[in-house]
């Protein structure tokens, strides 16, 4: 299950990159005024937009919070919520490898996979 896990995330890394980089070569890299001037329509596009940006906190917030809110986790959130899945697909690719394919370690890092409080 582990590998099938893998194939997805190193399958979201390579589709995000390549993506992205057709975008940027045709349209420069003026996201954020596209990103926040259509939630500021109040329209679906800014809707999904608003959604999306909801989840990046939450991932954020996980990566942070897996890292017991240290610089790191810290840095590490910042990178999630402005990398997104691009990120986050790297991260948890390379984490599992870290951890040996332990979801439970991979999820919640060792110190609480021990039963140890944060």
């Amino acid at each position: 299950m582990m590998t099938a896990f893998r194939l997805l995330l190193a399958t979201i890394f390579i589709v995000i990159a390549a993506y992205t980089a057709i975008v940027v070569s045709n349209h420069g890299l003026g996201l954020l005024p596209v990103f926040f001037g259509d939630i500021a329509k109040v329209a679906w596009p800014g809707q999904f937009n608003l959604d999306f940006m909801c989840f990046l906190a939450l991932s954020a917030l996980w990566l942070a919070w897996r890292h017991h809110f240290k610089p790191v986790g810290l840095i590490l959130g910042l990178a999630g919520f402005l990398g997104g899945a691009f990120f986050l697909s790297a991260y948890l690719l390379i984490m599992s490898f870290k951890v040996k394919g332990d979801i439970n370690l991979l999820l919640v890092g060792q110190t609480r996979s021990n039963g140890a409080s944060a």
